[in-house]
């Protein structure tokens, strides 16, 4: 098979892919000024690219696969297949406007518009019935205001950069976060969506790991029935009997925001010498 062919996000959203390789067990390593890592798989190759660049390179084919933010694909309009939301770097595309300005103001002459989004902006304004003129910006588009543009549309994750530039939010055009898409041509070339498919399922098993722990335990055979009602689990707890015929021990792979409410229950419900560990992958 080609070896598949992937482009990962400059800026700040790498960081963040990249953790999810390694937690997958591959190592992506960006030597210094360099846009093609090495990569410790060998049906894998990989380039660094911008994000808004990402969506594009695939559906010309150029590339199998790639990690982008869903605003650069709906920006550019990009004929691509998304294979996973993995659900960080989590933004709203707003409209945003200096605080004093009144919404009825806008509409009573036209307005300048900064924005990185272009597409997103013309067809939001133009919905909205706006008379407008879009400057295009490249970052901190919220220092335009109120000098050089009555109207940003820009990306947020709080907010509160917004609210510190003195400007508030009239609208929310759509919500983003980074995932990952293939190309049609790798879809219909069965080896690639093997190997795509096989990345997937992969990161679901990263995703589904961080949010969990395992706890064991160990249970008394007369507390044993009470406690199991009591336990949540991903589908049933493994239960294995202690050295002795004295009680049980308990595995299960619980919810982290669960612990500490859990603990303290267990406990009452008469379970001794508790671990609680991290996970890696958990593959359902």
């Amino acid at each position: 098979m080609d070896k598949l062919r992937l482009l990962l996000p400059k800026g700040r959203i790498y960081g963040n892919v990249i953790s999810l390789f390694s937690g997958a067990g591959i190592q992506i390593v960006l030597p210094e000024r360099a846009y093609r890592p090495i990569v410790n798989q060998d049906d894998l190759e990989a380039k660094v690219m911008k994000p808004q660049n990402i969506g594009k390179l695939l559906e010309l084919g150029s590339h199998d696969a790639g990690f982008t933010g869903y605003d650069w694909i709906s920006e550019t309009s990009a004929d691509v297949e998304e294979v996973m939301d993995l659900g960080f770097d989590r933004v709203r595309i707003v409209a945003a406007v200096p605080a004093e300005i009144d919404d009825r103001a806008l509409r009573s002459r036209r307005i300048i518009v900064a924005t990185e989004y272009e597409s997103l902006a013309r067809r939001w304004l133009t919905g909205g019935g706006y008379d407008f003129l879009i400057v295009r910006t490249h970052g901190a588009t919220e220092v335009f205001p109120p000098d050089d543009a009555d109207m940003i549309i820009d990306n947020t994750s709080s907010g509160r950069t917004l609210s510190e530039n003195g400007l508030r939010i009239v609208d929310t055009l759509m919500e983003s976060s980074t995932r990952f898409f293939a190309s049609k041509a790798a879809l219909r070339d069965r080896a690639k969506q093997k190997k795509i498919l096989e990345l997937k399922m992969l990161f679901d098993g990263v995703l589904n790991a961080r949010n969990r722990v395992m706890l064991e335990m160990n249970v008394p055979r007369d507390k044993f029935p009470t406690l199991v009602r009591e336990l949540p689990a991903m589908r049933s707890p493994t239960v294995s009997p202690l050295y002795g015929d004295d009680g049980y021990a308990i595995k299960i792979a619980v919810q982290k925001s669960e612990v500490p409410q859990l603990l303290p229950r267990l406990k009452e419900l008469g379970a001794s010498d508790i671990l609680e560990y991290e996970l890696r992958k958990v593959l359902a």
